[in-house]
């Protein structure tokens, strides 16, 4: 059975990707912060899992020795939303959100290379980024930024692992997550955001997770070194006036 390690696995995105994945036949080894929630969702998957924080360096080690020998893919989706006018960003601000999103996804690749290399057909690693990282939008400078190193680091990583491992990335639009609860409390903006979609509504976890199963899949063979929009159309279009 084909082993998928999945890094955020109790967010919105990375359960619903974990149980999608399971419902394809996959082994998860699931790996958070809230043990609760991972514990819960590790016996309801069956999945093997880790406890710990992506700023932890000794957590990427232990990962390692928990998930085995070999992997077929590695998917990291953890992120963060800290949206505030550049001049309340504090260095601490920048330096937690860009190892977060950018420095923990390289560190959990590195950390695993052994096992994404131990396969008969290559393996697949999803990153996520941001429309953010494509699109100025006010109040996004830190996320923007340390989004921005996530495409980088796909397009490097893409190249220099190909062709035993491919990578790519998926770019969300705002998604419905418990990440986002605070900017969708207010429904009115909820709505006057769900309208600067072409397709006039906000994205929900199982829109990411389709698009990860498909990448993670062998049906995505010739695919690496790719961002992914998956926004509603906000990345590229604009709405009629």
């Amino acid at each position: 059975m084909k082993k998928i390690v999945v890094f955020g696995a109790t967010g919105g995105i990375g359960s619903a990707t974990a149980r999608r994945m399971r419902e394809k036949g996959y082994a998860l080894h699931l790996v958070a912060r809230n043990e609760t929630k991972l514990q819960a969702l590790a016996s309801e998957l069956n999945g093997s899992f880790t406890l710990g924080d992506v700023t932890d360096p000794m957590l990427f080690s232990r990962v390692t020795d928990d998930v085995g020998s070999a992997i077929h893919g590695l998917v990291y989706a953890v992120g963060t939303m800290n949206l505030k006018n550049l001049t309340r960003f504090s260095i601490n601000d920048f330096l937690q959100d860009y190892q977060v999103n950018a420095v923990g996804a390289a560190l959990a690749i590195q950390s695993l290379l052994p096992a994404l290399k131990n396969n008969p057909n290559p393996s697949s690693v999803v990153l996520f980024t941001s429309v953010a990282a494509e699109q100025g939008f006010s109040f996004h400078a830190s996320i923007s930024m340390a989004k921005g190193a996530v495409r980088g680091l796909t397009l490097a990583l893409a190249a220099e692992l190909a062709p035993k491992i491919r990578v790519n990335a998926i770019s969300p639009s705002l998604t419905r997550t418990p990440l986002a609860e605070s900017l969708l409390s207010n429904e009115k903006m909820t709505e006057a955001i769900s309208k600067l979609h072409a397709m006039e509504r906000l994205g929900i976890p199982e829109d990411m997770a389709a698009c990860c199963e498909f990448l993670l899949s062998d049906e995505s063979a010739w695919i690496t070194g790719q961002i992914i929009g998956i926004d509603g159309g906000r990345s590229t279009l604009r709405i009629k006036s």
